[in-house]
């Protein structure tokens, strides 16, 4: 089968391409591509190589173009802007998640905060969040969730179940989410900017805590000494 790597998405995500010259061939199995550096790029993955070395951090990338887009960390430069509310981006993929929120028509409208969804159900688990309705419990230990999701992503405590798994090093996690972080570590991306300095990290939980450096808040109080 024939394969393109797209350097824009997921580290390493390979999707099939329709068509015919199939030139060149991988060692390891019997995956055929249609340019040699594309070739390249894909035996990278087989051979564990970072060759593609940041002359600021010394951070390794297995591809260039993942090299190319986290150089605007250290620059601070945003190139893909949005033309409704000019936001900037450092990749064009989250530029494009971005203006799909946009493009996406939000009709049901929560009539606690006006808050809006474009599908009836998240309007409901919304919904829930005002009510403190908890519907969905635990067979296990008998806690309650207000959303579903919210429990099976619970139960896994329970079953040790870790279905997430990194294409890079087989880590496994119980959460995407997790997963999505971990994989942050490998690209050397760090997708979330102080808007202050314009520091980049590589999860929102790091850039939080260095806003609050920055806004002085200290918001976690000793109950002994206070």
């Amino acid at each position: 089968m024939l394969f393109t790597l797209i350097f824009q998405g997921n580290l390493n995500e390979l999707q099939p391409v329709p068509g015919e010259g199939r030139r060149y061939s991988c060692d390891e199995h019997e995956d055929l591509f249609r340019q040699e550096q594309i070739l390249i790029a894909h035996r990278h993955i087989h051979g564990g190589e970072w060759p593609f070395c940041c002359i600021v951090c010394n951070n390794s990338f297995n591809c260039e173009s993942h090299l190319e887009r986290h150089k605007h960390i250290h620059s601070g430069e945003r190139p893909f802007m949005c033309d409704v509310c000019i936001k900037s981006f450092i990749t064009k993929t989250d530029l494009k998640k971005h203006m799909h929120i946009q493009s996406v028509e939000r009709t049901f409208c929560c009539n606690v905060c006006n808050k809006s969804f474009s599908q009836q159900i998240n309007l409901k688990a919304h919904q829930r969040i005002h009510s403190g309705e908890q519907s969905f419990c635990c067979n296990v230990c008998n806690k309650s969730f207000g959303d579903e999701s919210i429990l099976k992503t619970h139960q896994r405590i329970h079953s040790g179940e870790k279905p997430f798994c990194c294409n890079v090093c087989n880590k496994s996690f119980s959460q995407q989410t997790n997963l999505k972080a971990h994989q942050l570590i490998h690209s050397g991306e760090q997708p979330f900017c102080s808007d202050v300095c314009n520091k980049s990290f590589g999860d929102q939980s790091t850039l939080t805590r260095h806003q609050r450096i920055q806004g002085g808040e200290q918001p976690f109080c000793c109950d002994v000494c206070n």
